[in-house]
């Protein structure tokens, strides 16, 4: 437990009607929100399919949503779907959760929105929560945002995405890197040569399958084509090197890189796990050059892979400098977040980073509430212990089609992938005529990151379904 930021937490959930910890959906209450979905979902109509006036940037089934509950989702045909995409894993805590909205309800009509030109109530105290758990959860932790925390715990920076969280990591280590060539510390030659130019320590790594967002920066270090081509040239200074090749590290981290950019736990990219050994390579020669080990958990991290971080799930000696987060904090809400070291803290000063929403009090409010039932161990022990049974289900029920239709099966936790043979957009279709929502990730895999406190019984109907439209495309 972590003390102080807990207790205001607490009293902040109790003033909105007891929102308390995590428990599984009462099923009479999901049954009974199911038997008024066709009802609620009838109040748009087929024009709001069309979208003539939105930007044409994404390619969309022919449905429109309308609401939701729980692990569920309604179109507004009263359609109803196991959402087994949480907003690609967003909605840690499903749709519509009573706590989430009370807490928004009630901000809303207290304060939204004030810019950092002003201290709010709710940012500090999230912010005291996501380092109290962090270190909560790993008391062997000793390297990166762990080394010295009892006296100087990590700090936070608050954005609005996952991009812009990946965006100000990447400025911090830019300047990160400049500080460490101007202290000289490297060892005789580096160290006269970059204090000579520090702008020279200015090298990023990042790794083939990865994916850290949108904006330049970050797209800069998402090594896809796919991304990158119509939007050349990229921010300079970038390398990529091959995922979980720890014998090749040497070659592209040396003294001008000031940062490591890597997934724990890659999504977008197919849902490939680091290994340990790659990992402790990494932090043993960030630690050599003087450049920081940054860990994009935005989708990975907060409770995904059965522990609070991804990282929690390696040795301590693979730990990172800096994490960045978004996606679940909020339940839905936009929110982004760094945390660093204090190393890091120390040298970054008023001006060198900002943002206009950032740590707004609507957006802070909320992800106090996530973070409460996330942060819960026996929330943590379902996402383990429902992840087990996706894993199972989807093994035994997909074992007739192994290394035929099916290459391999992947993941941690609620962050699980099925790699196909082929292109799995047909079992995507099929699966949503059934009824079940799923979202694709590179290299032929259909991801799968429902809610965290999907029931059991759920689980297994979407392994089921899934099992389903593979078996009948494969006949």
């Amino acid at each position: 437990m972590s003390g102080y930021g807990r207790i205001l937490c607490t009293r902040a959930a109790a003033a909105v009607g007891k929102i308390g910890r995590w428990a599984p959906p009462a099923a009479a209450s999901v049954r009974a929100y199911r038997a008024t979905a066709a009802r609620l979902g009838s109040a748009a109509g087929p024009a709001a399919k069309t979208g003539s006036h939105i930007l044409d940037t994404y390619v969309r089934p022919p449905i429109v949503l309308s609401h939701g509950k729980g692990s569920y989702v309604y179109d507004t045909a009263g359609k109803e779907y196991l959402d087994f995409t949480a907003g690609i894993a967003v909605v840690a805590l499903g749709h519509s959760h009573p706590g989430v909205a009370a807490a928004v309800a009630e901000q809303a009509g207290a304060l939204v929105h004030c810019s950092n030109l002003y201290h709010n109530v709710w940012a500090p105290r999230l912010a005291q929560r996501i380092v109290e758990e962090t270190l909560a959860a790993f008391p062997q932790g000793t390297q990166g945002i762990y080394a010295g925390a009892a006296a100087a715990p990590p700090r936070v920076f608050f954005a609005n995405s996952g991009t812009e969280a990946n965006e100000g990591a990447l400025k911090f280590a830019r300047k990160y890197g400049k500080h460490v060539a101007e202290a000289g510390s490297l060892g005789r030659g580096a160290s006269e040569a970059l204090r000579g130019d520090p702008g020279l320590k200015h090298g990023i790594v990042c790794f083939t399958g990865g994916f850290h967002g949108r904006t330049m920066g970050a797209l800069s270090a998402t090594a896809n084509p796919k991304y990158q081509k119509p939007f050349t040239p990229l921010v300079p200074g970038v390398q990529t090197a091959r995922f979980n090749q720890a014998a090749e590290i040497g070659s592209f981290v040396d003294e001008r890189t000031c940062a490591v950019i890597v997934e724990p736990i890659q999504g977008e990219g197919g849902v490939h796990q680091a290994q340990p050994e790659f990992l402790r390579a990494l932090r043993r020669r960030c630690d050599q050059v003087g450049a920081l080990l940054i860990y994009d958990e935005i989708q990975c991290g907060l409770g995904r892979s059965g522990r609070l971080w991804a990282h929690q799930l390696y040795p301590e000696d693979c730990s990172p400098d800096v994490v960045t987060m978004a996606k679940p904090l909020a339940n839905g809400i936009p929110i982004g977040a760094i945390l660093v070291s204090d190393r890091v803290a120390q040298i970054i000063k008023p001006g060198d980073h900002g943002t206009t929403f950032g740590g707004n009090p609507l957006a802070c409010r909320a992800g106090c509430v996530v973070l409460d039932h996330i942060a819960a161990p026996e929330f943590l022990e379902h996402v383990q212990q429902a992840g087990r049974v996706l894993d199972q289900e989807l093994a035994r029920l997909l074992a007739p089609h192994m290394g035929r239709a099916v290459v391999e099966l992947r993941g941690a936790g609620l962050l699980r992938g099925i790699q196909l043979r082929s292109d799995p957009a047909p079992v995507i279709d099929l699966a949503r005529e059934r009824g079940l929502l799923l979202v694709a990730a590179g290299g032929n895999t259909i991801r799968l990151v429902p809610p965290l406190n999907t029931g059991i019984t759920d689980i297994k109907r979407g392994a089921a379904i899934v099992a389903e439209c593979v078996g009948q495309l494969a006949a």
